[in-house]
C-alpha cells in the first residue's frame, strides 16, 4: 500500500540561470560558496509569487548587475548536490542582455563578473559551481532552445 506523506514528500528545489553570450565570451559570476570560490552562471532560487522570467531577469541583475532579457529555453535539468541530500530543478535561459548605467551593487557573496570563453570555462570544470553549469553552455552551443512559449504560469 502507497501512502502519500505531505511531512516528507521530496521536492526539488526550482533554479534559473541566464545564459548570456556576448562575442563569443560567456557573462560567468565568481561567487563565494561553502566549497570555496566557484564559476556559475548568473542563477538563483525561484522566489515565491515570481514567474520563471521574472526570477532569470532579478538573478541576472542581482548578480552581475546585467539587464537580462530571456530569448528562449536552452533546457531544463535535474542534478543533485554531491552528498545526495537535495535536487536542484534548473529552468537555463538564453537571452540579450544590457550593460548597467552605473557600477552595480551586487548580492553578497558575488566577488566578480568575468566574460569567458567557453573553453576557459571547459579547462576550469572543478572550479564550476556544479557540473550542470557546463552542460547548458554546451547545450547552448549546440542550439538546444525552446521558445518561451512552452513554459505556462497559470497561477
Amino acid at each position: 500500500m502507497i501512502v502519500n506523506n505531505k511531512e516528507h514528500q521530496w521536492k526539488p528545489n526550482a533554479t534559473v540561470a541566464a545564459i548570456i553570450e556576448r562575442d563569443g565570451r560567456f557573462l560567468m559570476i565568481e561567487e563565494e560558496t561553502p566549497s570555496g570560490l566557484r564559476l556559475n552562471q548568473p542563477a538563483g532560487h525561484l522566489e515565491r509569487g515570481e514567474t520563471l522570467l521574472q526570477a532569470v531577469a532579478r538573478e541576472a541583475l542581482e548578480e552581475s548587475g546585467w539587464l537580462f532579457t530571456p530569448r528562449g529555453l536552452t533546457g531544463i535539468y535535474l542534478a543533485d548536490t554531491q552528498d545526495g541530500d537535495i535536487t536542484y530543478m534548473r529552468f537555463a535561459f538564453h537571452g540579450d542582455a544590457v550593460p548597467p548605467a552605473s557600477p552595480p551593487r551586487l548580492d553578497e557573496g558575488i566577488v566578480a563578473v568575468h566574460w569567458l570563453a567557453y573553453e576557459d570555462i571547459a579547462a576550469q570544470t572543478a572550479r564550476l559551481r556544479s557540473p550542470v553549469v557546463l552542460q547548458c553552455l554546451a547545450d547552448y552551443r549546440n542550439g538546444i532552445a525552446y521558445p518561451l512559449q512552452l513554459i505556462r504560469d497559470l497561477r
